[in-house]
């Protein structure tokens, strides 16, 4: 199998990007990227540590740079923050450029995961269910904007990434022969 396209995760914090992005690229031989790792080296620092000195403004500057600089690479998986396709710049670059996929997880399972990790900084002043919530309400509208869909299970990834595989390759992002 073959990438076409770079395959772009698109969704909320928690979803599995990462997890599901590692194992697509993985099951397909292709290069694995994260945008939020390329962001913390790029800048030098955790992505906590941008929130905190420059504020989230600046870091959705970098965000959109380091995506698009990315997109500009040879066909890969790419994993984006869970705010990155909200963002108009760099939802329109996704969309010319890669082939775009909303990892959707419900509430529940997002809640689970986030609680995990403490490196999530819109979730430290607050409730992370009100806020997770809140994020949801105005994220899952633009999220669905995705070329594709794919529910977050508490289950396995292989059989999601199965699943991812199946849809790409109907939509011509993977060639097989």
């Amino acid at each position: 199998m073959r990438l076409t396209k770079t395959i772009a995760l698109v969704g909320m914090m928690g979803a599995g990007k990462s997890s599901v992005g590692k194992r697509l690229a993985a099951r397909l031989g292709a290069e694995f990227r994260d945008a939020d790792a390329e962001i913390e080296k790029a800048a030098g620092c955790p992505i906590t540590e941008i929130f905190d000195r420059y504020g989230e403004k600046a870091f959705r500057d970098g965000e959109r740079r380091v995506i698009a600089r990315l997109l500009g690479e040879a066909p890969h998986v790419l994993a984006t923050g869970g705010g990155a396709f909200i963002d108009p710049q760099t939802r329109a670059a996704i969309k010319e450029r890669a082939v775009s996929v909303w990892i959707d997880a419900p509430l529940e399972l997002l809640l689970e995961r986030v609680a995990r990790r403490d490196t999530r900084p819109l979730l430290r002043d607050g409730n992370p269910r009100e806020i997770l919530e809140r994020l949801l309400t105005v994220r899952a509208p633009i999220y669905a904007e995705a070329d594709l869909r794919l529910e977050s299970e508490n289950g396995p990834h292989a059989a999601a990434v199965e699943r991812l595989i199946a849809a790409l390759v109907e939509r011509g992002a993977v060639e097989t022969s």
